[in-house]
């Protein structure tokens, strides 16, 4: 072998690690939601290429209102569904819109676009 074809083998197997730590080994973000008037927890989610905070934690048994933040235009986007919940909601680009429910039982729920390419998960404690 030459020594660019070394080089090149080196970047190669660098670049498929890179990516394999950005897709399966980097940190998730999380965040607790704000309590408020009347029990109500609250927590603003923004959306850009992804949910951040990926994930909340909130309370069984009190109100949540989850206010999604779209700053973008992508199609994926479009849309945040709560399959647990039964709830979903069509995200304008760059207007705040809410997304309103009381999850009763503990555990752990997902949330995701409707493509499902972009995924939250919200912890009911």
């Amino acid at each position: 072998m030459t020594l660019d074809e070394i080089f090149v083998l080196i970047g190669g197997i660098l670049l498929i690690a890179l990516v394999a730590w950005y897709f399966w080994f980097s940190s998730s973000e999380g965040a607790h939601a704000q309590s408020g008037t009347g029990g109500l927890q609250e927590a603003l989610i923004k959306v850009k290429g992804g949910y951040s905070p990926n994930i909340v934690v909130v309370e069984a048994g009190k109100p949540v209102k989850l206010n999604f933040l779209r700053e973008e235009t992508a199609a994926c986007s479009e849309q945040v569904v709560f399959p647990d919940f039964g709830k979903q909601a069509t995200l304008t680009p760059h207007k705040t819109i809410p997304v309103e429910f009381t999850p009763e039982q503990p555990g752990e729920y997902e949330f995701q676009c409707a493509m499902g390419m972009l995924r939250g998960k919200l912890i009911v404690e």
